[in-house]
């Protein structure tokens, strides 16, 4: 496919996942972590506004000076921007100033992509192509949690694009041999930098579980005391539970003694084979603690990735987000796209079913804070 195909259709993907939202879903901002739909809209734009081009199209002018402030995310050496928690408060651009912002950059990246690029101009495409597939899964995540703390429990779309199939094997440990493997990524295609530094490992014998943990087994942790019983927490993770009340994965609700889940196609009664997920990875260890096994390490995961079936949830890891051996960060602003963050996260392992098409593979670093749970995440264990 020609970056001009590449780059429409992902933008055009973008779009339709906003399709069935109503106006008022765009500005919503319940917590930090959830950021409008309107505003990714708007980020992503400026992404390649930014980094192609401003600096590289030299016919191109800015659409709005002042959207540098609101759609920057995170990136000091382009400067000021709203702080994250302000995002919700934007009632203007408004949304249909977002998709004439968007109409107007695509016209110019079409313009643009005409033109004979040089590698490096198209490393920087295919990041920003990656880029907005990852705010594509957070348009997602995000939409879920907006109309998932709706008291009214509305439906994202009442054909759900979120499944919860299972394929009904019984799960099986699966064993591998000390020794020293490779890991990092090993191609010619495209990764993030903090999947670079192809190095080798030495792990002990392991054994890792074919299947994910189902909303039936997190049952019986939640009926035999998980949520009571402090032995099976870290401190911090048990000071969480207690601080914020929890009781059951997010979503969960019990009507009338039976559990109900918030799905994207409404409130549904919990279909107990599926993986269990939006679990954060203090109820991840925990729940592994209580089995009397452990989550395996980010490098176990990647040996192992080949002979168990993934990509249904982001799976968490026993492995804190640091970098591989000679990482170091590229010059400029694209250097904080991932090194600045490596503290005080763990790492996440897989896909999940929001994940868009062609953006997952074995090597992929996912990395959120141990109480975050609203992405698609779920567990596997290992000992």
């Amino acid at each position: 496919m020609v970056l001009s195909e590449q780059y429409m259709q992902i933008r055009k993907h973008s779009e339709q996942i906003c399709e069935p939202l109503q106006t008022e879903d765009y500005v919503v901002q319940p917590v930090i972590d959830v950021s409008p739909p309107k505003w990714h809209l708007g980020h992503t734009t400026w992404f390649f506004e930014t980094f192609i081009l401003q600096p590289f199209h030299e016919e191109y002018r800015v659409y709005n000076h002042e959207y540098n402030y609101v759609f920057n995310s995170y990136y000091e050496t382009i400067g000021n921007h709203v702080i994250r928690t302000d995002r919700g408060n934007l009632s203007r651009p408004s949304v249909n100033e977002v998709y004439a912002y968007r109409s107007y950059v695509d016209l110019a990246m079409r313009e643009f992509l005409k033109k004979t690029l040089t590698e490096d101009i198209k490393a920087l495409l295919l990041l920003g192509f990656n880029h907005e597939q990852q705010h594509q899964e957070l348009l997602l995540t995000d939409i879920k949690y907006i109309l998932g703390n709706n008291p009214l429990f509305p439906a994202y779309k009442i054909a759900e694009t979120i499944t919860d199939e299972f394929d009904g094997n019984i799960a099986e440990m699966i064993s591998f041999q000390e020794g020293v493997y490779e890991i990092g990524y090993l191609g010619e295609g495209f990764c993030f930098d903090n999947e670079l530094g192809r190095h080798k490992v030495y792990l002990q014998d392991f054994s890792i579980s074919s299947k994910l943990i189902s909303n039936e087994e997190y049952l019986e942790f939640m009926d035999d005391g998980g949520y009571t019983n402090f032995v099976y927490w870290h401190a911090e993770g048990w000071d969480w539970l207690k601080n914020d009340k929890i009781t059951a994965p997010l979503y969960w609700h019990l009507v009338d003694g039976v559990w109900y889940v918030y799905t994207l196609g409404g409130l549904k009664p919990i279909h107990l084979k599926a993986p269990v997920t939006h679990i954060s990875y203090y109820e991840a260890y925990a729940f592994a603690n209580w089995r009397k096994m452990r989550l395996p390490t980010e490098f176990e995961w990647e040996i192992a990735a080949n002979v168990f079936k993934w990509g249904e949830r982001w799976e968490w890891t026993e492995s804190a987000y640091l970098p591989y051996p000679g990482f170091s960060r590229a010059a400029g602003a694209i250097g904080e796209y991932n090194g600045k963050f490596m503290v005080n996260q763990k790492v996440l392992r897989g896909a999940s079913e929001a994940t868009s098409p062609d953006h997952s593979r074995i090597t992929y670093r996912n990395f959120f804070h141990p109480h975050l749970r609203w992405q698609f995440t779920g567990i596997r264990l290992a000992r």
